[in-house]
């Protein structure tokens, strides 16, 4: 029987020791972020140190070892040291409120808590703790070589909790044997030895974890910021001349908005982008062809429970349409399961693939999230056309139906995002005495542009049904972020009743 691999060695021991591995830009002197580089070896000598710390002071196989902290290269090495192990690592949102952190923390049974200074202050009194940003973290790392744990079939590696918008965030259990075929399953189809990745969404989410670990599995270098701001992504970029990015449409709008950079920054370094978590819009993705013309743009899916490897090529080569996210990988199985209001060729999709997780820790109240014959049901809504590439629709939570009609507030903001003057659009409902709900927008305009509301539900009115045009337009510099980079529709929800109500009492 083939023994498998635990996902904390990722790094090949027969690939160049000295080659750069990671450059984090996570020190700073006054407002400055440093460089601190580390190689393969330097980073493969603190994983196996933290390991070793963890088997000496008792922790079994299964314990689970927590990890609060914003991007570093010490929190990359740590969680493959805590795997390493045989411990199941659970990265925790750091932006999380201290109620949710604590609730994570103790839901998951997390034996130890390793994080940095600045979310020092975040962990519950009562549960051990180690700051990675510190002196004591490079005493606390034990010298030693003993092997890696071996995993069985079923150990589990990684336990990533989902964003909790709809209720208490669920911990999503993945294997070391689902999370190795994943990495082998992208090495083969995109290898990145020959490129320089940029990280800069947050490591507690999968979209750069994942990409952590292909990059790691390809020997590649990677630079890797504590967090995202539009500039220092853009100025990482010129800097080191990165060739593959990965990012949601919320990270590059806020990039469009530096004009003044973007103009004086070299961006010819960038070979391959990478849109992931969520639709982008045609609108958009011209902006970033603009931006990098000879960089090609992957409209990418995936999902925490159900990995980034779902869709890819066309078997006989045919191109993809625009907005499309693909046909189905070879080697996963997607159906979609429709509902009344769908055709055939319209539906929930759900994915069967050996990157799957294993289910949500401690979540009885939960409905199965599988079908009989196991497909992991994912709640997106996808529409499959006659060559059999599929494109996002929206996420079926977020339907509403207004007046008998249903509307998927993603299609209405690709709609909106068409105007020239429209940089973003986000589309939520509102109550209505007639409809039940109506749609209401929020825009950003464009830099250098001008335009009212009115236009903008005329635009609505001429390229789309009148049901989905927006009954209100308010203007806004941002819209609000979650902890994932992704639009946060429950702030925008809030913001929206608390307008109307402010109409209705200055009417009153």
């Amino acid at each position: 029987m083939t023994t498998l691999k635990n996902l904390g060695d990722l790094i090949d021991p027969q690939a160049d020791p000295q080659q750069i591995a990671l450059i984090g830009l996570d020190g700073r002197v006054g407002a400055a972020a440093v460089p601190r580089t580390y190689t393969y070896a330097d980073v493969d000598d603190m994983a196996r140190g933290v390991a070793q710390a963890l088997r000496q002071q008792g922790y079994q196989p299964g314990d689970r070892i927590a990890v609060l902290a914003a991007n570093s290269v010490p929190y990359i090495a740590t969680v493959l040291g805590i795997m390493r192990a045989g411990l199941i690592a659970v990265p925790v949102n750091y932006k999380f409120p201290p109620p949710t952190i604590e609730y994570v923390l103790k839901d998951s049974g997390a034996r130890l808590v390793l994080h940095d200074m600045a979310r020092a202050g975040a962990v519950p009194a009562g549960i051990p703790s180690l700051a990675l940003d510190t002196a004591a973290f490079d005493v606390w790392r034990a010298e030693g070589s003993a092997p890696s744990y071996a995993p069985s079939a079923d150990d589990t590696a990684l336990f990533l909790y989902t964003s909790g918008s709809t209720g208490k965030p669920k911990g999503v259990r993945l294997s070391h044997a689902g999370q190795w075929w994943t990495v082998q399953t992208r090495v083969q189809a995109t290898p990145l030895n020959a490129e320089r990745a940029l990280i800069a969404a947050p490591l507690y989410h999968m979209n750069a974890l994942a990409l952590a670990f292909l990059s790691l599995a390809s020997h590649a270098t990677t630079v890797l910021l504590p967090q995202f701001t539009a500039a220092a992504y853009i100025d990482a970029i010129g800097t080191y001349r990165c060739t593959w990015l990965t990012a949601v449409p919320p990270m590059i709008a806020m990039m469009l908005r530096e004009r003044e950079l973007l103009s004086r920054t070299d961006l010819s370094s960038v070979k391959v982008i990478r849109m992931g978590s969520a639709p982008v819009s045609a609108s958009l993705l011209k902006q970033i062809h603009q931006i990098f013309p000879a960089a090609r743009v992957i409209n990418a899916y995936g999902t925490t429970e159900g990995g980034p490897v779902v869709f890819g090529p066309h078997p006989d080569g045919l191109p993809a349409p625009t907005m499309s996210v693909g046909y189905p990988h070879p080697l996963v199985s997607v159906k979609l399961i429709p509902g009344p209001q769908d055709g055939p060729d319209q539906g929930i999709l759900a994915v069967r693939s050996p990157g799957l997780m294993q289910g949500y820790h401690q979540r009885p109240d939960l409905a199965a999230p599988f079908t009989e014959d196991g497909h992991y049901i994912t709640g997106d809504v996808f529409r499959r056309d006659t060559n059999g590439f599929y494109t996002f629709v929206g996420r079926r939570d977020d339907m509403f139906v207004s007046g008998g009609e249903n509307i998927y507030p993603g299609e209405v903001e690709k709609m909106l995002e068409q105007h020239p003057a429209i940089q973003q659009a986000a589309v939520v409902p509102v109550d209505d005495d007639i409809k039940g709900t109506k749609p209401v927008a929020f825009v950003v305009v464009r830099s250098g542009h001008q335009v009212d509301a009115e236009e903008i539900k005329q635009h609505a009115l001429a390229n789309a049904p009148a049901y989905q045009h927006p009954r209100r337009v308010w203007f806004v510099d941002a819209l609000p972020l979650a902890s994932t980079n992704k639009i946060d529709r429950h702030q925008l929800l809030a913001d929206a009743a608390r307008r109307l109500a402010q109409e209705a009492q200055s009417k009153s």
